[in-house]
């Protein structure tokens, strides 16, 4: 099983008895949902969906999207990892990188940590030289995020702005 710990956090592959109904109230939030995919909620079967569906890319390409738990607690946070996304063509068919954490969960860092261990994992661990992200520009929080992980904006597709990163220059 693929884990990793840092100072506050669990990345750790899902456990759908354990995490879809946690999860599924994270993405029910309009909030967290609003700037992933059509930014509509998400119901508990789309999570179970989401959940399966982050399994078998984590079976299939041998990484994927880690459930992220507090160290402290045992609580669930969120998602946060790697994927490949079918959108905006600019980005499509390559390796990404995304989060979602429940509100309760924003600005402490978490996101950052996690993501920032995402890539250490896609370069050290799995021999991924480049990782891309969109956000759409009025989301201050994730561009501040993808700029803090040494991201450098590309361009412009389908309304997002497009990241990415070479990671063999990747400091951490």
């Amino acid at each position: 099983m693929t884990e990793i710990r840092t100072p506050r956090l669990l990345l750790r592959r899902w456990l759908p008895d354990d995490d879809l109904v946690p999860l599924a109230e994270i993405q029910a939030d309009p909030a967290v949902m609003s700037r992933i995919g059509d930014g509509a909620p998400r119901s508990l079967d789309d999570t179970a969906e989401d959940i399966e569906r982050w399994e078998e890319e984590w079976d299939d390409e041998g990484f994927g999207i880690f459930a992220v738990e507090l160290l402290g607690s045992g609580e669930l946070a969120g998602a946060v990892g790697l994927y490949v996304p079918e959108a905006p063509p600019g980005i499509a068919g390559h390796i990404g990188i995304q989060w979602r954490l429940g509100r309760q969960f924003w600005g402490q860092g978490y996101a950052a940590e996690a993501a920032q261990a995402s890539l250490e994992f896609a370069l050290q661990d799995r021999g991924i030289d480049r990782v891309v992200a969109a956000a759409a520009p009025e989301d201050a929080s994730s561009m501040k995020l993808l700029h803090k992980l040494g991201m450098a904006a590309t361009g412009e597709d389908e309304g997002l702005r497009l990241y990415a990163i070479d990671l063999t220059e990747y400091e951490g």
